[in-house]
């Protein structure tokens, strides 16, 4: 019997607040496995005898591509095995991968181990958003993503500082025992309080056939890819600037140590922007909300755009903060709202829709950001002019996405 207040087969079983905590701590992995790198990409670097700084980079973009493909394995395998067995090879996978980085002595070790890192790292990912759909769809799953992204958002808002902390006591092979820690307790905590919500009965038996059916279905649904395209440019303008924060903050600015005070106060406004989310999505509805965010993410395109060429390339720290703060409370809203739109659609099959719609946006994100910060020297201006275009391109997605779904309710 169809749940009512859901629209789904299952029903949740914990509170919301502790649902949302676990799943915010499952997917919180990639963030800590990202951001928690970024005061010592220069220390790894020359440690592993990198070529340059944009070699550097890699550590971070590579994470994405190797993302891209993870996703591409756990989805069929969550929708045939259960959300419960894909986390366990997931984690078990990351655990591997931070192993290997642990005992890098050069760049391409520690790239592969990023690669294997990120592989398994998608399990937990797909697992979680797949069980929030089993449970949620709608405006409702936009409620509770937007919630999981508020408590999601301090990861990236700490994790540098612990970076930052682990290598100032420890070395940088620590951060990833970090990793360690963190993936065995977002398991055990998963396995003792969550149960499956993809019961055998639903599961779908994979084959190469119905492999191919699911997917032709989703690759061709044009919400479905609008909405995925609309995320990949921005998440791609996003995270040019993430794999370049640290350049940009304490080389372009030279602000040393407190980066990651910088970095935690712009990730704050993506929290504020999903707490904001959060509240107003049952009233207004995530299709409005992401419009006026669109909105917003080109306004602050176009400003930020013009005030780097006003001041030849680097404006002053305090002016660029506010800017980006601004502009991040958009990019915010749009993040968990576009997912939920392109996930709508796709009922149960909901772990391969989240493996594709992951892995399409991310492998349109990854070769945005490399050729953003392909650019990137001693100003802002591929930065700047890297969020007006993309940010323009995603609007045009959307609109596409709109006139599909409108058509596919006619």
């Amino acid at each position: 019997m169809v749940n009512p207040v859901t629209d789904t087969k299952t029903t949740p079983t914990l509170t919301l607040y502790e649902f949302v905590a676990l799943m915010a701590l499952m997917t919180s992995l990639v963030a800590l496995s990202i951001d928690a790198m970024l005061p010592a990409l220069a220390q790894i670097g020359h440690a592993l005898n990198a070529r340059d700084e944009h070699e550097a980079h890699l550590i971070v973009s590579i994470f994405f591509a190797g993302m891209a493909v993870g996703q591409l394995f756990f989805g069929p395998f969550a929708d045939a095995r259960g959300r419960r067995q894909t986390i366990l090879l997931g984690l078990c996978i990351f655990v591997l991968g931070s192993l290997i980085c642990m005992q890098a002595e050069n760049m391409e070790t520690m790239l592969i181990g990023r690669l294997v890192q990120a592989f398994g790292v998608s399990g937990p990912r797909i697992a979680a958003l797949a069980v929030i759909r089993d449970l949620y769809v709608g405006d409702a799953m936009a409620r509770v993503m937007s919630f999981i992204m508020m408590v999601f958002i301090l990861v990236p808002m700490l994790a540098p500082v612990v970076g930052q902390a682990v290598l100032y006591f420890f070395s940088w092979q620590h951060i990833f025992s970090l990793f360690l820690v963190v993936a065995v307790v977002a398991g055990s905590w998963f396995f003792a309080r969550q149960p499956e919500t993809l019961p055998a009965g639903r599961r779908k038996p994979f084959s190469w056939g119905q492999l191919g059916r699911s997917s032709k279905y989703i690759v061709t649904h044009m919400s479905v890819m609008g909405y995925t395209i609309a995320m990949g440019c921005i998440f791609g303008a996003f995270l040019a600037y993430l794999s370049a924060s640290q350049t940009i903050f304490q080389q372009f600015y030279t602000t040393g140590e407190a980066f990651p005070l910088i970095f935690a106060i712009l990730a704050f406004s993506i929290g504020l922007a999903s707490f904001f989310n959060g509240t107003m999505v049952m009233r207004f509805g995530m299709n409005k909300l992401v419009h006026v965010a669109l909105y917003g993410v080109i306004a602050f395109g176009v400003i930020f755009s013009g005030v780097i060429w006003l001041y030849a390339g680097l404006p002053p720290l305090s002016i660029t903060l506010s800017i980006m703060f601004c502009g991040f409370f958009f990019v915010g809203i749009l993040f968990g709202n576009l997912n939920a739109m392109a996930m709508q659609p796709l009922g149960e099959m909901a772990g391969l829709g989240a493996a594709i719609i992951g892995s399409f946006s991310s492998m349109i994100a990854v070769p945005v950001a490399l050729f953003i910060d392909s650019f990137l020297t001693t100003t802002l201006t591929p930065i700047g002019f890297g969020f007006l275009g993309f940010f323009m391109l995603a609007f045009i997605a959307v609109r596409i996405g709109d006139k599909a779904r409108h058509d596919d309710q006619a």
